[in-house]
């Protein structure tokens, strides 16, 4: 898998993607500022009830929801014990520009979108886009795109070569629960044995251990893991599997708020800062 490729084909997809997104953001806009029947306004708060951005205006505080293990998007630094990576920083700009704070709240990915629905927090950090979650958030526009791609030991170099190499009875898949990669994994595996781990313990976790033969996960992910834990390598797959954005999730029913959001989004994305947070943080080594 040639990374340079792969960066400037993902770079291309995220454009067109923006192109279509910002059409449909300005479109339900629009569609919220417009009349209905009886002379109404239509919108998400029709029934008097703040906006989510109005609430964290007053509160001064923006309580946002992250695992915190999942680098490089977001992970404790053992050296501060502190919040860190690509989408740490992104929020720390997002609520400067906003005259906030943060509140970070711990979760888990098996609580993430309940977390929000019910309201602990007001926004998370990133998370993939799936039908399963939106059914229950909302999300907003990609602050990036990601494939997926298969990890497992050094040792299993050669065994291993394809995707269809993985998808065998004798092939056991390690994913957290409650992630995309759960889904994907039941999707691309339908032979093999998927083994389900739950938060704080992690997939590549069973990989090193040597509890499971592989673990799938984000390029993003996969290329610090293998910095970390020299004892992993990538599968050289033909190419990386499902195509995907990475948005931040909100309350679904609050379209005022989504909108500040996207509008965010788009606008940093305009600037240049986004793409810059994203060679800092997510460059394929």
């Amino acid at each position: 898998m040639n990374s340079k490729i792969y960066k400037n084909n993902m770079y291309k997809h995220n454009q067109r993607i923006l192109g279509i997104a910002v059409i449909m953001v300005l479109l339900i806009f629009a569609n919220s500022c417009t009349a209905g029947s009886g002379g109404k306004t239509e919108s998400a708060i029709t029934d008097n009830k703040k906006s989510t951005l109005q609430t964290i205006l007053e509160r001064g505080t923006i309580r946002v929801g992250t695992t915190g293990d999942f680098n490089p998007m977001s992970f404790k630094d053992p050296a501060t014990g502190e919040y860190a990576g690509h989408d740490i920083e992104m929020i720390i700009q997002l609520a400067a520009d906003m005259g906030v704070e943060v509140d970070w709240v711990a979760t888990d990915w098996k609580n993430l979108v309940s977390g929000v629905a019910a309201g602990k927090y007001d926004i998370t950090t990133g998370a993939s886009y799936s039908m399963g979650r939106a059914k229950t958030a909302g999300y907003t526009l990609p602050v990036v795109n990601v494939g997926t791609v298969p990890l497992t030991l050094k040792k299993n170099d050669g065994r291993f070569n394809t995707w269809k190499d993985l998808n065998n009875t004798d092939v056991s898949v390690a994913v957290t629960l409650g992630t995309i990669f759960q889904e994907q994994a039941l999707s691309l595996f339908p032979d093999a044995q998927i083994v389900s781990v739950e938060s704080p313990a992690r997939d590549f976790q069973e990989v090193l251990a040597g509890r499971t033969d592989v673990s799938i996960t984000s390029t993003f992910e996969a290329s610090e893991l293998i910095k970390t834990y020299p004892e992993l390598m990538i599968i050289p797959v033909e190419e990386p599997k499902f195509s995907n954005g990475i948005g931040l999730l909100a309350p679904q029913n609050d379209q005022v708020f989504i909108n500040y959001l996207n509008i965010w989004i788009i606008m940093k994305t305009k600037s240049g800062y986004l793409q810059e947070l994203e060679d800092k943080w997510l460059a394929l080594k």
